[in-house]
């Protein structure tokens, strides 16, 4: 194979949809072997171009090649038999059925009369496991799994079959450290044996550490390639933004308040024990620790979605018993949650009814809704937020990312809270609008807001907070200012070796 001819190559993409020119000519390659990231904002391009390589939706203008042969792309199927396969972000299993079934859906190993061959199906399922070094197997039942391991399934999808070019569309965005590793050991094997690569994701560490080049989408239009062991994060930056970030965090620039939010030994059976912690109002308090240290859980039952089965909450120094959601907003608490798709939207909804859903009842005029009540909102917090769409009536699934995750913040902020907590607040965002949601956290604070940022993500926690609650294995380990964290001590506080330093 001559690894100077690309494996994969699109020419002059053109992509049209209603008032909006999602991709302007772009010309993309992939060569045997190499990891290329695919890079920009969120609404750059990236996700309508993969669309329209898996046949998704068809270029208006411009042709795929493979191995230098021009092919047509009319189904995801299709993309497939030509030995293109996705890992996508979003979730597409069936919770219902096995692993096994999940991994050969629609190519189920047959046996006479086309009964399954199920004792196949498991073993080569298995087989697949193996090498992705999982803890389940081929009959465990996908529902029962985590989101991190659904990923895992995902993933062996591609090594069903022999793969010409595989693309990962934010492939670790659910997965743990450890099992990063095993990712990134099975991307260098599919380089070893001459696939081509297409990585997508936000998190530069990732982009330098296994990637070979690097190619720009901004508005549509692809804006060059950069090798990636010549160039460094700022030009990559620059290059999907126009410009420079400012990563620094700037100095609090206003009084903290009273206390706002006060949880005294809060227990929920094994997730967490014994937690407290206060938060005032103009102050964040980011919560870091690795995955299943119950960090989502004590939010999740700050708003009422789990019971505690030990403990207080105050609010404003007033003990209080929360029971739902409805109680929690009631009394001025706000979650932005973790999974913005599955939890915090209605896909096939508008912006405008998105942004208002909470508060439906509060807006009705007789039997009717007050549409110019909910219109006003909108526009109040698009400006606000500085939320990219046509216009109110936009379907929440067509928007980018980041622009979902803002109208999930504008939802909330519309509802005046006292306490806001941002679960996970930029997954999945690009660099951009990463820092602008940080920007906007830090003048939620400002305003008097108390709020809670929960992240995986060190850096994040440690540019918006101006205190860190450190966890491990369901406890509390230590509680930094802003001014004495560092680093090293953070991962300590996380990994239970500073266990012993409770807050």
């Amino acid at each position: 194979m001559n690894n100077d001819i690309p494996i994969l190559r699109l020419e002059g993409i053109v992509k049209t949809f209603p008032g909006v020119r999602a991709l302007d000519g772009v010309s993309f390659n992939v060569l045997p072997g190499e990891v290329h990231a695919l890079m920009g904002e969120n609404g750059a391009g990236k996700s309508t171009l993969m669309k329209v390589l898996g046949g998704i939706h068809q270029p208006d203008e411009g042709r795929i090649l493979i191995a230098e042969e021009p092919v047509v792309m009319t189904s995801p199927i299709q993309a497939k038999a030509k030995g293109v396969v996705f890992i996508h972000q979003e979730l597409s299993l069936a919770d219902e059925l096995s692993v096994a079934e999940n991994i050969f859906l629609g190519e189920l190993p047959r046996k006479t009369f086309g009964r399954v061959d199920w004792t196949r199906l498991y073993a080569e399922t298995d087989a697949i496991l193996k090498t992705l070094n999982v803890g389940f197997n081929a009959r465990t039942r996908v529902g029962d799994l985590s989101i991190a391991n659904q990923q895992m399934v995902e993933i062996a999808r591609a090594l069903t079959v022999d793969p010409r070019a595989v693309i990962f569309d934010e492939p670790t965005a659910s997965l743990t450290d450890a099992e990063k590793v095993v990712l990134f050991d099975v991307i260098a094997d599919l380089k070893t044996r001459g696939v081509g690569i297409i990585y997508i994701s936000h998190r530069m560490e990732e982009i330098f550490k296994i990637t070979d080049r690097i190619s720009v989408l901004r508005d549509g239009e692809y804006r060059g390639t950069l090798v990636t062991a010549e160039t460094d994060e700022d030009k990559v930056t620059q290059a999907m933004i126009g410009r420079s970030l400012d990563l620094t965090r700037s100095p609090l620039q206003h009084e903290m308040g009273d206390i706002a939010l006060e949880v005294r030994g809060l227990e929920c059976g094994a997730l967490y024990q014994d937690v407290s912690f206060s938060v005032r109002k103009g102050e964040v308090v980011g919560f870091y620790g690795l995955v299943g240290a119950g960090r989502t859980e004590i939010a999740e039952t700050i708003f009422g979605l789990r019971a505690p089965s030990a403990g207080k909450i105050l609010i404003n120094g007033q003990e209080v018993r929360i029971g739902s959601p409805i109680e929690a907003i009631r009394l001025g608490i706000s979650l932005v949650p973790e999974d913005r798709k599955g939890q915090g939207l209605v896909l096939g909804m508008n912006c405008r009814d998105n942004m208002t859903l909470p508060q439906v009842d509060d807006m009705t005029a007789g039997p009717f809704l007050a549409n110019g009540a909910e219109v006003a909102i909108f526009d109040q917090y698009r400006d606000k937020l500085d939320i990219r769409t046509p216009g109110w009536r936009q379907q929440v699934g067509n928007l980018s990312g980041g622009n979902q995750q803002k109208i999930v913040i504008g939802k909330w902020l519309s509802m005046h809270p006292e306490v806001l907590i941002v679960d996970e607040p930029t997954r999945g965002i690009d660099v951009g609008s990463k820092s602008e949601i940080h920007n906007l956290i830090r003048e939620l604070a400002a305003q008097g807001y108390a709020v809670i940022v929960i992240s995986s993500e060190m850096p994040e926690v440690l540019h918006v907070s101006d205190r860190i609650v450190a966890m491990h294995n369901g406890r509390i380990t230590r509680e930094f200012t802003s001014d004495e964290v560092t680093e090293d001590s953070l991962i300590q506080a996380i990994s239970g070796i500073a266990s012993d330093k409770v807050a």
